[in-house]
């Protein structure tokens, strides 16, 4: 998302040798929308990816209402007609012939789940799909949509400084054997250590808006982010190496999907698989990020909305 939309401008040349490298260094799991952009982060990967194709897996949504090429605020719009129409689009921009692994963005209240998952499922059939997921699913949702057809993975915001998925939904996931995917996991950047409060950033950049990084909150979270910050010291690595190890060290069903623009960022972040972190670490991390550490809403109350807890 971050290669075309909420931080800061687009670097297409940039954003292009840094998917080729992510090629070259072994990652080959990449993740899109159409809602990015819209249709541009698409587009990009379609051009990333020409000739490579097959060296490739490429996740992609749908589900929010987008008109006259623009977002439509938090509309959600997950009819089966426009689920059809969405991935004809993906598609194109992607330029190929399926897509491995297909989200519902958020779940829609208008639709019930069971048309979605009985849509994908269609789409699977004709082979325009490979595999179905979910992002910011609940409970009943999961259990719902995997009756109709299997889910692959859930795709939701997971990290030491979001940890709502540990009581209920994790163990859903493993129960059924699907998958875990986390975004954010470098907490939109906080938890690399390199940031500045909301209004330093410029005017467009999404953290401007985001209640972790403005006044008060900042300042907690910058304390309670301490001992990620020490327990990097220790390793000689980075603070968001550590953040990536402490999920990478929570199962191999757990793939987490650090966004960056840049080829340094990409390659600290795929070095972070080399640190092992011991037991007494793990606890050190697992209690310095404990629900109630770190301090306002990951998200605005109208995006809040959209989430399905």
């Amino acid at each position: 998302m971050g290669m075309s939309q909420s931080y800061g401008p687009a670097d297409d040349g940039e954003s292009i040798a840094t998917l080729h490298r992510a090629i070259d260094l072994g990652c080959n799991f990449f993740d899109t929308a159409e809602v990015y952009g819209p249709f541009t982060n698409e587009e990009l990967l379609g051009r990333a990816f020409k000739g490579r194709r097959d060296q490739v897996v490429i996740a992609t949504k749908f589900g929010f209402r987008i008109e006259n090429g623009k977002q439509v605020g938090t509309e959600r719009d997950s009819r089966p007609a426009h689920i059809r129409e969405a991935v004809e689009g993906s598609l194109r921009r992607l330029g190929t012939d399926h897509i491995d692994l297909l989200y519902q963005h958020r779940i829609d209240p208008a639709v019930p789940i069971e048309d979605v998952a009985g849509t994908v499922s269609n789409l699977v059939q004709h082979g325009k799909v490979r595999f179905f997921g979910l992002s910011e699913a609940g409970v009943a949702n999961i259990r719902r949509a995997h009756a109709v057809h299997p889910v692959t993975a859930l795709q939701s915001e997971y990290s030491l400084w979001e940890r709502n998925l540990e009581a209920d939904i994790i163990p859903v996931l493993r129960e059924l054997g699907i998958g875990l995917v986390p975004f954010s996991p470098l907490g939109r950047g906080f938890l690399t250590g390199e940031v500045k409060r909301a209004e330093e950033y410029p005017l467009g950049d999404y953290r401007r808006n985001d209640p972790r990084y403005q006044g008060a909150n900042y300042d907690a979270n910058v304390k309670a982010a301490q001992m990620v910050r020490e327990i990097a010291a220790a390793h000689h690595a980075k603070p968001g190496q550590i953040a990536l190890a402490w999920l990478l060290h929570k199962g191999h069903d757990v793939v987490p999907i650090p966004g960056t623009k840049r080829r340094k960022y990409l390659e600290e972040n795929l070095a972070a698989e080399t640190i092992r972190l011991n037991p007494v670490q793990m606890k050190i991390l697992d209690d310095a990020s404990a629900p109630g550490k770190f301090s306002g809403r990951r998200y605005p109350d109208s995006i809040m909305a959209t989430i399905d807890r």
